[in-house]
């Protein structure tokens, strides 16, 4: 087995233990000439047709045209004779349950688990990645399970997992699969979150907020120019889809990768900072994180803890009520104050909850209400 077989083979990661009854297909039985793939040929949405057999998707931002038997960005969305098709639904490339905080999510739900799942594909290209293997591959190049929405919720259920989370890839661009997913979890009471960079257009964004319960954003940068350079990506986007969030009332938290050198000027967290005030409010909790190498961005060294603690600093002093400091563990950041008289709430290390204080939603010394999905 050479080595992007072997990459190719490990990308479904524990999830197959928790799918006893679905059967892994290897990438090398799904060939793009292999006529079996049309089985995932599953009507898109939220596209246009611009005659002569060309279709201008309406997903994301790209708007990408498309003519017969081409694809979109993404590599998921294919154009076949003049219809429009995602090749992803029921396709999961990757599954395994997690701890609601590892999303993170540190206002929703604290210490459950998330059956998590992906597909294959994403609608940028960061390079720094850490899930590359499957987000920069095209889905017949990935081993996979064939896992209904029904599937997805029954799995959920069965592990005891109050919510699925759509995250690892980019949940944008499995967007029919998702939708479908989060209608057959609610059939069984089990939530759903979606763990996104935001590169989504305002109508698909508007279905998805009026059926999930959560979406974690990970704003990459507060510059036009990293997203361009970094992510082959645009900013302006993002912001808007935050903006749309907030106003919907669905539960928004938002990461913060930070990058050294790249993203992590103090003047630009002040900006960021700012603008979350004046675009959000006080009460969205942001995670700085810690970067690791990955991908294209080997040759860069990990993130200072002293650049994590100077964010978190400035998002404190301009007035934001809940920031924490992601990929350090054991750092005091990681908990949860009230914000108003400071008392600690939830205790947290790495993943793990060592304590709740938490009362109806409160803190129970001042009965400030805290903001979000406790129950």
């Amino acid at each position: 087995m050479h080595r992007r077989q072997f990459i190719m083979t490990t990308a479904i990661g524990g999830g197959l233990a928790l799918c006893p009854k679905i059967a892994l297909v290897r990438a090398d039985e799904m060939s793009s000439d292999n006529p079996a793939l049309s089985k995932y040929h599953y009507p898109a949405q939220f596209y246009e047709k611009l005659g002569n057999g060309i279709v201008e998707c309406r997903l994301c931002p790209r708007k990408c045209i498309v003519s017969d038997l081409e694809r979109g960005y993404c590599g998921v969305r294919e154009n076949i004779g003049g219809e429009y098709y995602t090749l992803v639904h029921s396709r999961v490339c990757s599954s395994n349950i997690d701890p609601i905080e590892k999303k993170p999510f540190f206002h929703f739900l604290p210490g459950t688990n998330a059956f998590s799942i992906a597909t294959a594909g994403c609608n940028m290209n960061c390079k720094f990645c850490q899930n590359w293997t499957i987000s920069q591959f095209r889905p017949e190049d990935v081993n996979h399970i064939a896992m209904t929405p029904d599937d997805c919720a029954r799995v959920a259920n069965d592990n005891n997992c109050p919510s699925i989370a759509y995250t690892y890839s980019e949940p944008t661009i499995f967007f029919e699969y998702m939708f479908d997913c989060a209608i057959a979890a609610k059939s069984r009471d089990i939530r759903s979150t979606v763990v996104t960079a935001g590169y989504i257009e305002k109508d698909p964004l508007l279905e998805l907020i009026g059926l999930v319960d959560a979406i974690k954003i990970d704003l990459k940068a507060f510059t036009e120019s990293y997203y361009k350079e970094i992510c082959n990506s645009a900013l302006q986007p993002v912001l808007d889809t935050l903006v749309t969030i907030k106003k919907s009332g669905t539960w928004l938290e938002i990461v913060y990768l930070m990058l050294p050198g790249l993203n992590d000027d103090e003047s630009e967290i002040s900006d960021l900072c700012d603008w979350l005030l004046d675009n959000l409010g006080p009460d969205v909790p942001i995670h700085f994180t810690r970067f690791h190498p990955s991908y294209l961005l080997q040759n860069l060294t990990m993130t200072p803890l002293v650049s994590l603690e100077r964010a978190h600093s400035v998002a404190r002093e301009k007035g934001l009520h809940y920031c924490y400091i992601g990929n350090v563990y054991g750092h005091d950041t990681e908990n949860t104050y009230c914000h108003h008289c400071g008392k600690l709430l939830i205790g947290r290390r790495g993943f793990q909850i060592t304590a709740n204080k938490l009362d109806g939603g409160k803190c129970p010394s001042c009965q400030t209400t805290i903001p979000g999905v406790w129950d």
